[in-house]
């Protein structure tokens, strides 16, 4: 049986249309997946991601033991309520799960980690800290329903939702996060355009869904969640990196950090590899094709594969992020196996889309 939110039955009530995502019911769409998209681009648009899973780490030593877990450095997060994106790997350097995590106080993290993945990301977690003998608690929090408000005007429509939130968020910063109420408000987000995520008990999840509703947020669904992540030019764990590849050639190399001192897991194969592969993004030149997943891509050094591809609806073309030989330039000609052409395409840099402005043409 799938697992359901605390906002299944008012995605039920809207007439959304419900898919299995990782063993969860979640909507994929309310009506049109092209207006979903461009009210997060244009306006304002609200994602229910509560499958997602907050995970609470405190006690003494929690900061050293995130400094050996995670392959970004958390020494980093000085701020309270700082956030840092960061893979969790194998010690083969393959790639677990990306996540956030939130710096709380010294002796308090806030981790939060894919739905798909969420049960062995806590079940790794306790067994490095085991073996590290640390007196550490690590709780899931499914009492906890998340609300991502996004697009230019996300922050006034939660403001106008959430009265007197305006004081306690308006000066934070892109990935930091602050309390108010029962909330935990971050400006964070997963759709290239600045916004909100809001974490708050699941038993008021309804209410705050309806009163951004009645703010003039629209609600939207994984279809919309997808085009505009990948415009953004996100990966999506199990698509775009997974436990066979490293995020040296997921194009992830900026959130390891191999400079400082520190060990981490992983770090010694990440230190030892040469990638053979690389993550490109694609902008698809001929008509006639969409690019999607699993494609055969052919480049001058060799052939590689599509991860994720799908219809820009802000460029009006189709995007793609492909595995491709290490060492294909910028701007180099591909050609996509799509159906039984062969159709051109370009190795652009990403994003495709920021903050509502095409960057590639």
């Amino acid at each position: 049986m799938l697992k359901q939110t605390a906002l299944n039955a008012v995605h039920r009530a809207a007439g959304a249309k419900m898919v299995d995502f990782g063993g969860w019911e979640m909507p994929v769409a309310y009506g049109s997946q092209m207006e979903e998209h461009h009210a997060v681009r244009r306006d304002a648009g609200m994602f229910d991601v509560s499958h997602m899973l907050p995970v609470d780490l405190s006690g003494t030593g929690s900061r050293d033991f995130l400094r050996y877990a995670l392959a970004n450095n958390v020494d980093k997060l000085k701020l309270a309520g700082k956030a840092l994106y960061s893979c969790l790997l194998r010690p083969d350097g393959g790639v677990l799960d990306d996540l956030i995590v939130y710096f709380l106080a010294e002796d308090s993290f806030r981790i939060v980690v894919n739905a798909a993945t969420a049960d062995k990301d806590v079940a790794w977690f306790r067994n490095l800290i085991g073996e590290r003998a640390q007196q550490l608690k690590l709780a899931p929090r499914r009492d906890l329903a998340m609300i991502a408000v996004q697009g230019p005007n996300a922050r006034e429509r939660v403001w106008g939702a959430l009265p007197g939130s305006r004081a306690a968020t308006e000066a934070l910063k892109p990935f930091v996060a602050a309390s108010y109420a029962d909330c935990f408000i971050a400006r964070t987000g997963y759709t290239g355009e600045d916004g909100f995520e809001v974490l708050l008990p699941a038993r008021r999840a309804a209410e705050l869904w309806t009163a951004l509703a009645a703010a003039g947020v629209k609600p939207c669904g994984l279809g919309a969640r997808d085009t505009l992540r990948l415009e953004a030019g996100m990966n999506l764990y199990g698509q775009d990196m997974d436990e066979t590849t490293t995020p040296l050639e997921s194009g992830l190399a900026w959130t390891v950090d191999l400079a400082s001192e520190r060990d981490f897991v992983g770090k010694a194969a990440l230190l030892a590899q040469r990638p053979s592969r690389q993550l490109d993004a694609l902008l698809l030149a001929d008509k006639g094709g969409v690019l999607r997943s699993h494609q055969r891509v052919h480049s001058e050094l060799g052939d590689g594969e599509i991860t994720s591809g799908t219809f820009s609806p802000t460029l009006g073309a189709s995007i793609a992020l492909a595995r491709l030989p290490a060492g294909v330039p910028l701007g180099a000609a591909v050609r996509v196996a799509v159906r039984d052409k062969q159709l051109a395409a370009r190795v652009v840099k990403a994003p495709f889309v920021r903050n509502g402005k095409a960057l590639v043409s």
